[in-house]
């Protein structure tokens, strides 16, 4: 490995995070794990005890969150995702708060099997002034049975492979027994899962097999017996780490200097923390799991994933207690990277997203189509009256190789990212979508816009789209151009002006 945490991390594009999200309802994601419930007693403290030094707190408010291998599920729910979780409760109400906690996120549970002879984990915080003033905790730390081990193993044979990715979250409490872990990672080896592993202990080997590992910096140190203190100790431990386990992908979170994520191959990307305010950690890990979970299952490379998992831990810190992240908290933090016009570019799936919740509040939308090879007046007003038609305009941007074949080799004299960022810029525009067809007519059928716009050149029986916008109730505008303003026009212009230089 190259002891250089300095390669560049690469930056988070926007369009690539919103494709992700756009695809996670199809996403299928089994949590593995130790399951338990975080109470929450929030009041305030503003008085000692009589009876002892202590802090009084007057209790105001109270809350039940998913905890655990819990946090990490309710995280994936919440990032859009189908979840499933295989583990055992307590036969108590504890047990029973669970199992209704993921009926409300219609979370799979029937691989949670109970033992009455099991006490369901249940962790209470009490807060105040925002801070923690203590934690009490009501647990089993037992290893399963035999039989129950048996019985999540059985389950995991038979029902794993349905799944895009498995998470094995480790709280040390007993459900990730090495038989459970072991067949996990022989079951997703068969069907090409990928696996993912918070671990917890000093003896990664138990987690032989796996994808990757998200240690934190204090548990790669016990888990490597080296100090991390520099890049070069960093790297020690890291090598001695993926040695042991056989990793594919190790990534050690390192708090405020982000992330490092270490590849077989020999690579090294150091991912830098988002800056934010911190408020608590709790829970971050999870959200780190969970989207890496989503960002690998959608397709993203470990670095890209390891990326957006970054953004969402930057996120979570700024809340307190285990709280989730949503997709377009996501989404909007790596917007703020990019300049207006760029967060109007959208690929046609996000779009068919967007444009569908715009119908839904009500929104009239406009859509209109063209090359826009060199921005003039004419296409300005154009498009301006186009906008006035409705309470947002979409606009569907020929690529370079659809402009080239219907003008001819020598067109575009734009490129298409700059002709989409050049129009993304003018207020009148809410959307750009490049379309690479020869017509815009799949598009249009996609996103059903209740009025078509046109230019005036057009007649009614030639507009592209019409038959399919006028069946559904919509209807087409012929918009006036300017006269005398056109592309062709401006060449021209330019060949006689400068022809004889």
């Amino acid at each position: 490995m190259s002891n250089d945490l300095n390669q560049p991390a690469g930056a988070m594009d926007r369009k690539a995070v919103e494709s992700v999200f756009s695809k996670v309802a199809q996403i299928r994601c089994l949590v593995v794990g130790d399951l338990m419930l975080d109470e929450y007693l929030w009041g305030k403290a503003e008085r000692i005890s009589p009876e002892a030094p202590v802090q009084v707190v007057d209790v105001l408010r109270e809350e039940l969150r998913l905890g655990g291998a819990g946090n990490v599920v309710n995280n994936l729910a919440a990032l859009g995702a189908q979840v499933s979780v295989c583990s055992v409760v307590g036969d108590d109400p504890n047990g029973w708060s669970l199992l209704k906690e993921f009926s409300r996120r219609n979370v799979a549970t029937d691989a949670i099997f109970p033992d009455p002879s099991r006490r369901t984990s249940r962790k209470t915080r009490v807060v105040a002034a925002n801070q923690q003033i203590v934690r009490i905790d009501r647990e089993s730390r037992e290893a399963l049975s035999h039989d129950l081990e048996n019985k999540v193993c059985d389950w995991i044979t038979a029902q794993l492979c349905q799944y895009q990715v498995v998470v094995l979250s480790d709280y040390n409490k007993g459900v990730l027994t090495p038989a459970v872990i072991a067949a996990t990672v022989a079951v997703a080896e068969k069907c090409a899962i990928p696996v993912l592993v918070d671990p917890k202990g000093t003896d990664y080997r138990r987690y032989s097999g796996a994808t990757l590992l998200t240690p934190n910096r204090k548990e790669a140190e016990a888990a490597s017996g080296i100090a991390i203190h520099d890049d070069v100790s960093l790297f020690r431990a890291a090598g001695v780490i993926m040695d042991a386990v056989g990793l594919q992908h190790l990534l050690i979170t390192r708090s405020e200097k982000g992330m490092s994520l270490f590849s077989r191959d020999g690579s090294v990307v150091h991912i830098p923390t988002v800056a934010r305010e911190v408020f608590d950690v709790s829970g971050a890990g999870d959200t780190v799991l969970a989207t890496l979970a989503v960002g690998i299952a959608s397709g993203c490379g470990m670095a890209e994933a390891a990326r957006l998992a970054n953004v969402a831990a930057g996120i979570a810190v700024g809340k307190l207690g285990t709280s989730v992240v949503s997709p377009q908290e996501i989404i909007d933090v790596v917007a703020m990277s990019h300049h207006d016009s760029d967060t109007k570019i959208k690929s046609r799936d996000v779009l068919s997203l967007l444009i569908s919740a715009e119908k839904a509040r009500g929104k009239r939308v406009v859509f209109t189509n063209g090359c826009f090879d060199l921005l003039h007046a004419g296409h300005v007003k154009y498009l301006q009256k186009a906008r006035s038609l409705g309470d947002l305009l979409v606009l569907g941007l020929n690529s370079d190789a659809s402009v080239r074949r219907l003008k001819g080799p020598k067109r575009p004299l734009i490129g298409e990212d700059e002709r989409a960022h050049l129009l993304a810029a003018l207020d009148c525009i809410d959307y750009v979508t490049l379309f690479d067809e020869d017509t815009p007519l799949q598009l249009i059928t996609a996103l059903k816009p209740h009025i078509l716009a046109k230019g005036g050149d057009y007649s009614l029986d030639g507009v592209v789209g019409r038959e399919v916008v006028e069946a559904y109730g919509g209807r087409v505008e012929l918009v006036s151009f300017v006269d005398g303003k056109s592309t062709t026009n401006i060449i021209d212009k330019i060949l006689e002006r400068y022809s004889g230089e």
